[in-house]
Order: structure tokens, then C-alpha cells, then sequence
């Protein structure tokens, strides 16, 4: 089944202690979340309902709650509980995210590093 539609969330900040180092964990960390949520979302854009949509503000509150509780060494695992999270709120449908660490400590290196995570995405035959 194609899901033509999505909502697409940008620019999330999330403070969250995950790193390998005992420092990152013990301090904390700024990461970026960007995600989408696909579906048909033709019945909610004919009737005005958002009963027929994904409420995204359920997500942002849920997601901000869970960041302040989670304490993992991985981008990777952190990147599972957001999944997991999205789940819990939607159901199985396809998601993806992208959940990037701010600032890693790495000497000399001023970028961000990022993971790429989907559920269901290529199955439902959506662009990759």
C-alpha cells in the first residue's frame, strides 16, 4: 500500500544524555530531530478534522518528555526509543527520522553526525 502523504517535523531540539563518553552522558547534549509520519491524509485536508490527521503536537510533548529521561551511549539506540516513541502514539505506520548530535567531540571536527532511521517506509513504497 502507498502512502503519498506525510506530515514532515523540522528542526526539534532535544536535550539529551546519550554518548559514548561518561562525560556526554553525565552532561547532556543538544540533538536535532527532524521526522515524518505517512499516511492518507486526504480525509483531513477535504474535512478540517484532525481526528483524520496525525496530531504532530502529541509527538513534539511526548519526544521532549522522553529526552529528558533517556541516558543510552548510542545515537543508534536513542534513534530505536524515538521509533518506539512514534509508535506508541500512531500505531505501525511508516516512519522515518533523522536524529542528529549537535556538536560531537570530536577533536578538530565542527560538524554534526546523524543517523537516518525508517520503519515501514520502503514497504509502503515511499522515496528514499
Amino acid at each position: 500500500m502507498t502512502h503519498p502523504d506525510w506530515i514532515h517535523v523540522q528542526g526539534l531540539r532535544l536535550w539529551a544524555h546519550v554518548g559514548v563518553l561518561e562525560l556526554e552522558r553525565a552532561q547532556g547534549q543538544w540533538f536535532e530531530l527532524e521526522f515524518w509520519l505517512a499516511g492518507d491524509l486526504a480525509e483531513a485536508a477535504r474535512s478540517d478534522r484532525l481526528a483524520a490527521s496525525f496530531d504532530y503536537a502529541l509527538a513534539i510533548t511526548a519526544l521532549q518528555c522522553q529526552a529528558r529521561q533517556v541516558c543510552c551511549l548510542t545515537i543508534e539506540h536513542y534513534s530505536e526509543l524515538v521509533l518506539d516513541c512514534l509508535e506508541t502514539l500512531y500505531g505501525l505506520i511508516p516512519l522515518r527520522l533523522d536524529l542528529a548530535k549537535c556538536q560531537a567531540p570530536v577533536p578538530g571536527f565542527g560538524g554534526r553526525v546523524a543517523v537516518r532511521r525508517q520503519r515501514r517506509w520502503r514497504e509502503a513504497g515511499l522515496p528514499c
